[in-house]
């Protein structure tokens, strides 16, 4: 008697890591990719640290990384393109994608020199973020059209994305000590980046500095 043919193992679907600091967004995300027979989310975290560890126990394919990310330990990554670079170092062969609620150019350059294969705003649908994670996958790049037509506008910052972050900050009328809350590091750092922001932009203080990094699309 002939045995019946065997049949073929599934395809293995895109290995997915998930990291954002905020439980609801980060729910969301997972039950956006569920819904993709192609993509499995296999761990998620809620800081640079635990994102670390998450990866090397389960080696994703794409880690998907929210760029505001909190360290949750002393010497872990800053944020999300910090976690970005160690990934690439400690977990080789997965790749990093982006997403952000504050899509500056200097941010989308600081990401791709860090190696960074995707960089998509959070007001992305489900769809397009699903197609990103599959380009990245296979080894191409996918970048938000609109922040990279902005970066190419805005031309380099002469602001590091940190003096970016803090200048941001100010500009909402946050005060030394609660921008120092927020971006985890000493009041005097702030005050550091602060002046050092004014200083690169010919600003005589902080508001002015704003007002220039806005117009030119720097934050």
């Amino acid at each position: 008697m002939t045995p019946p043919p065997s049949t073929p193992p599934a395809a293995q679907g895109t290995r997915v890591l998930l990291a954002d600091d905020e439980h609801l967004v980060r729910s969301a995300v997972a039950g956006l990719l569920d819904l993709q027979d192609d993509l499995e989310v296999v761990g998620q975290a809620a800081s640079c640290a635990e994102a670390l560890a998450v990866a090397r126990k389960v080696t994703p394919d794409v880690a998907v990384l929210d760029l505001q990310m909190p360290p949750g330990g002393p010497r872990a990554p800053a944020d999300g393109i910090a976690l970005a670079e160690r990934l690439h170092a400690e977990v080789p062969g997965t790749t990093t994608l982006l997403l952000t609620s504050h899509g500056r150019p200097g941010h989308l350059r600081r990401a791709l020199e860090a190696g960074v294969r995707g960089f998509l705003p959070k007001t992305s649908s489900g769809a397009v973020l699903a197609e990103a994670i599959r380009t990245v996958s296979g080894g191409g790049r996918y970048v938000d059209p609109s922040l990279a037509a902005d970066a190419i506008a805005a031309g380099a910052s002469p602001l590091t994305a940190r003096e970016a972050d803090v200048l941001e900050l100010a500009a909402d009328g946050a005060g030394v000590e609660e921008i120092a809350v927020k971006v985890s590091l000493s009041p005097g750092t702030v005050r550091n980046h602060l002046s050092a922001a004014s200083g690169k932009l010919g600003a005589a203080n902080r508001h002015e500095a704003v007002a220039i990094a806005r117009k030119a699309g720097w934050i």
